[in-house]
């Protein structure tokens, strides 16, 4: 259908470097085989969780910061 973007699409026209909490909390929930939901990436954005300017994730910054945190034993 021309002009409607497909779920294939949709999922390629993520960006990893800015996501909203509940795209990244899926996208996490799917590599990881766990229940990550937006809530739980929120505290962890209260806890110190870089986010971008405009308050969406970058997986990578996100990745990072979790690596930190468990070198600091939390």
């Amino acid at each position: 259908m021309a002009g409607q973007k497909t779920s294939d699409s949709l999922h390629s026209a993520m960006n990893p470097l800015r996501l909203q909490l509940v795209d990244a909390a899926r996208v996490l929930s799917a590599a990881s085989g766990q229940a990550i939901t937006a809530e739980m990436l929120e505290q962890d954005v209260v806890l110190g969780a870089p986010t971008n300017q405009d308050g969406t994730l970058n997986l990578v910054h996100f990745a990072a910061w979790l690596v930190k945190e468990m070198a600091r034993g939390e």
